[in-house]
C-alpha cells in the first residue's frame, strides 16, 4: 500500500469533513422529520409526524370519543370526513352518520343502542363520556394517549368503564395505532349482545371502497371483497384508490384479545369493523339471538385489542402478512 503524503492526507481529511457534517446533518432532518408529538387541542390531542399531522384524537363527537382525521404516510386523509366536516369533506356518501371516521361503541349493552345515532339530532342515544385523560405523552419515536371512559345507560346509570390505549407509531412505511381497550362492569350485571351492530369500527375514505370501484377487502384467509364479511379472522385489509394512489388501511387482531380471531362486519360501501359479539348473524343462526352474548358481573372486565396499519399499495407490497406475524409476538 502507498502512502499517503501528510499534506495530501491532511486536504483529503478536511475534505471528507463536509461529507460528513452533511451525512450528520441530513440524518438528523430525517430523525427529526418522524419524531412523533402531541400538541393539545379543545377536543382531545393531535397527533403529529414531524411536522405532518397522523390523527386526531377527540373526547366526544355527538357520543362517543372517536379518531379524526387519519392520515396515511402519503399525506392523505383515509377516512370518510361526513359527518364529522358539517359540508363532507372529502365525502361523497351521507349514510350511516354513525359511522364516525374510527370509534368504538356496540348496538346491544344491557339492551340499549350505543352503535347508532339519532337521525335528526346526530346523537347517539346513550353516551360513552370521556371523564379524564390517565396519560397523554410522546417519546418521539411513539405518542401515547391513555383515556377513562364511562358507558351512561338509563337514568343516568353508569354500566361499565373502559380505558383505553392509542399508540401512535411507525413501521417500515406505515403508521401505526395499536389500540388497547378493556372494558369493566360498573353495574351488577353488564351483557354486550348478540348484534352484528359494532364494535370497533373504521369508516374508510369514500374513493377507498369497493362499491366505488377503486377498493378492496381481503382478509388473513384470501376471502375477498363480500366473502369476508362475517368471517373470523387475525386480519382484514381495505385498500384503494386515493388521489390515483393505491393505499390501504388494515386492521389487525391480536391473539390475545377477546374472542380472537374476532368476526369482521365489513361491508363494501366502507365500513370496516371488528366484532366479537355479532356471532349468532355472522354465523347465520337465525334462532340462536342470544349466542354471541357476553355478560360481566361487577368487577369483571374484558379486553380488545387491535393494530391499525396505514400503508401505501397493496397488502402484498405493504408486508401486512408479515406485519401480522411480528404484531402478534407484543405482549
Amino acid at each position: 500500500m502507498v502512502p499517503i503524503p501528510p499534506g495530501k492526507q491532511k486536504q483529503k481529511m478536511i475534505q471528507q469533513k463536509p461529507i460528513l457534517f452533511w451525512a450528520v446533518f441530513f440524518l438528523s432532518a430525517a430523525a427529526q422529520a418522524s419524531e412523533l408529538t402531541l400538541k393539545k387541542t379543545e377536543s382531545g390531542y393531535d397527533v403529529f409526524v414531524g411536522s405532518g399531522l397522523f390523527a386526531g384524537y377527540h373526547t366526544s363527537f355527538e357520543g362517543s370519543p372517536v379518531v379524526y382525521p387519519l392520515i396515511g404516510p402519503a399525506g392523505q386523509k383515509m377516512t370518510r370526513d361526513y359527518p364529522m366536516l358539517k359540508d363532507g369533506g372529502n365525502s361523497t356518501t351521507s349514510d350511516h352518520p354513525h359511522h364516525r371516521s374510527m370509534w368504538f361503541t356496540h348496538g346491544l349493552v344491557n339492551g340499549l343502542d350505543f352503535w347508532t345515532s339519532d337521525a335528526k339530532t346526530g346523537r347517539t342515544a346513550y353516551q360513552i363520556v370521556h371523564k379524564r385523560f390517565v396519560k397523554a405523552e410522546s417519546s418521539g419515536t411513539a405518542a401515547v394517549i391513555v383515556t377513562e371512559n364511562h358507558w351512561i345507560g338509563k337514568e343516568n346509570q353508569l354500566l361499565c368503564r373502559d380505558e383505553r390505549m392509542l399508540t401512535f407509531s411507525e413501521w417500515k412505511q406505515c403508521r401505526i395505532i395499536d389500540f388497547d381497550m378493556t372494558v369493566t362492569a360498573e353495574a351488577d350485571s353488564v351483557t354486550f349482545g348478540d348484534t352484528k351492530e359494532g364494535t370497533f369500527g373504521i369508516r374508510l375514505a369514500d374513493s377507498m371502497t369497493a362499491a366505488g370501484k377503486n377498493g378492496h377487502i381481503i382478509n388473513a384467509e384470501g376471502k375477498k371483497e363480500g366473502e369476508a364479511w362475517g368471517k373470523r379472522s387475525a386480519w382484514v385489509d381495505c385498500f384503494g384508490l386515493i388521489d390515483g394512489q393505491t393505499a390501504g388501511i388494515a386492521v389487525l387482531n391480536h391473539p390475545s384479545s377477546f374472542r380472537f380471531p374476532v368476526y369482521w362486519h365489513v361491508r363494501e360501501y366502507g365500513l370496516l369493523a371488528a366484532n366479537p359479539f355479532g356471532i349468532h348473524e355472522f354465523e347465520k343462526k337465525r334462532n340462536e339471538k342470544h349466542l354471541g352474548d357476553f355478560t360481566l358481573q361487577k368487577g369483571k372486565a374484558f379486553t380488545f385489542r387491535c393494530r391499525i396499519l396505514l400503508h401505501q399499495g397493496t397488502p402484498e407490497e405493504a408486508g401486512i402478512a408479515e406485519a401480522f406475524q411480528e404484531y402478534k409476538n407484543k405482549k
